[in-house]
């Protein structure tokens, strides 16, 4: 008989934001599958559960998790955790529960504490639509390019940033984004918890009075209706064409022919927009 993979979410900071079930699982399981043993430890540690630990770090995720499949086929019940969080979301753990989803291995979810869910119930945005992006690409050219691409996104967009590429990512998103409402939470749960809010820019004077350090989430406004134009909306089929595959020349001279714009006008708009790629 097949073991049980528990998916167990646990603190992002303060230990005590831990439920009772995940306790309970994690006192139970024959195993538990860490993303660093060492810090997760401190946690077991503070509540006196003792299990043997199998680490599954980013670096070596594919080869550990063939060792945790094992486990589960020879019928032990192992419980996934990664250093803060819930497994998975920007942290190891989707090789994992892909392979155990293959091995049609019985997988519960238990959940918990979420860095971006936590930073959005107090961004004072809006709740109500959202897109997680995560860690934008370190290079200028690439997190640009993807920024672009967001512009348009109607819902609240979430990221999360380390804390030497802040002010660059900042600094991109106020260029893109122009004066948007926003919030960078710093340090959630922990000790030096802190919580700027403002427009980018504003947040970004903000931050000049700060010691940069420790981990941080960006939240920034999605794109308000009224502020989309015709031409906007031109420029936004054309994107969606070169996705698509097609060159940008050739998209904008079918969008511009439908909307009965200037090919020379929209093509240059779209670079404005969307980089010089393509």
């Amino acid at each position: 008989m097949k073991g049980t993979l528990f998916i167990v979410s646990t603190p992002i900071g303060n230990l005590e934001d831990i439920t009772f079930r995940a306790l309970r699982v994690l006192r139970e399981v024959d195993f538990i599958a860490a993303e660093d043993t060492r810090h997760s430890l401190k946690l077991l540690t503070h509540y006196g559960i003792k299990k043997p630990m199998i680490s599954y770090w980013s670096g070596k995720e594919k080869v550990r998790a063939e060792e945790i499949i094992d486990k589960l086929l020879s019928g032990h019940s192992v419980a996934l955790i990664s250093d803060a969080g819930t497994p998975g979301i920007s942290d190891p753990g989707r090789v994992v529960v892909k392979k155990a989803i293959e091995e049609r291995i019985h997988i519960v979810p238990v959940p918990g504490p979420s860095a971006c869910i936590t930073a959005l119930s107090v961004s004072g945005l809006p709740t109500d639509n959202f897109t997680f992006i995560g860690f934008l690409p370190p290079k200028n050219t690439q997190r640009q390019k993807i920024l672009r691409e967001l512009v348009f996104e109607a819902g609240t967009l979430i990221f999360y940033e380390a804390p030497h590429r802040l002010l660059e990512a900042l600094t991109d998103m106020d260029q893109i984004f122009t004066e948007r409402a926003a919030a960078v939470v710093k340090e959630l749960t922990k000790i030096h918890e802190e919580i700027f809010r403002g427009t980018l820019s504003d947040i970004m004077h903000q931050l000049e009075k700060t010691v940069l350090m420790g981990e941080y989430v960006i939240l920034v406004e999605g794109r308000k209706s009224g502020r989309k134009t015709a031409g906007d909306d031109a420029v936004e089929e054309v994107l969606s064409l070169m996705k698509k595959g097609l060159k940008r020349k050739e998209a904008a001279r079918r969008i511009a022919e439908a909307y009965g714009l200037s090919k020379k006008e929209l093509y240059d708009k779209s670079l404005d927009f969307f980089g010089t790629e393509q």
